[in-house]
């Protein structure tokens, strides 16, 4: 389980500058450029997901159940995910009302993913896994909403062309993990 707690630790550290050490964030882009920044924020989370789950694969073996939850949680995880995928996109797509009223769709997005796959799963591994992304998009929100109230930001308003773009772009991403990747990724099918 090494390289799972260490590729999890590297990249939800990369993810969690903006709330532990926004200033030294801060100085490393004006340093590097915006760029430059994003270029090493980017090889190094890319590195921390690939150890994740190449760790997450290996900790299959070795992980046990910690709870058995009723089968038909599995239900309520698909459409978390669903709800998820349409979050993630609503925070690509510009003026969508998802975007306007939540501030952070991705987080947003990523706490639905995290708590369906929490209710459904029980296994030791699943568990560590999505309940650290629960946590971590729990307190990157909450401080991120506090930042937007300080500062007044203010976004704007959603429009059904947003909304309707971020439906489709995240139904139609999640049909694809849902059908296809997840299965060739994972080693899972979530549907069946």
């Amino acid at each position: 389980m090494f390289l799972f707690f260490l590729g999890m630790a590297i990249f939800l550290s990369m993810h969690s500058l903006g709330i532990l050490a926004k200033a030294w964030r801060d100085r490393q882009v004006t340093r590097l450029g915006a760029l430059g920044w994003k270029g090493i924020y980017s090889l190094i989370s890319a590195i921390g997901f690939i150890l994740m789950i190449v760790g997450f694969g290996q900790a299959r073996d070795a992980s046990y159940r910690l709870y058995a939850p009723p089968g038909w949680l599995h239900y309520l995880t698909i459409l978390l995910t669903l709800a998820a995928f349409i979050l993630i996109a609503a925070a690509y797509v510009p003026r969508n009302h998802l975007k306007q009223w939540l501030g952070h769709p991705m987080l947003a997005g990523v706490i639905a993913w995290a708590f369906g796959h929490l209710a459904s799963i029980g296994m030791l591994r699943d568990v560590i896994l999505f309940s650290s992304f629960l946590i971590w998009a729990i307190i990157d929100f909450v401080v991120s909403r506090r930042h937007d109230q300080i500062v007044g930001t203010i976004y704007p308003a959603g429009t059904l062309r947003g909304d309707l773009l971020s439906l489709v772009i995240g139904t139609t991403s999640w049909t694809v993990v849902a059908f296809w990747l997840h299965k060739l990724v994972i080693g899972l099918n979530p549907l069946g």
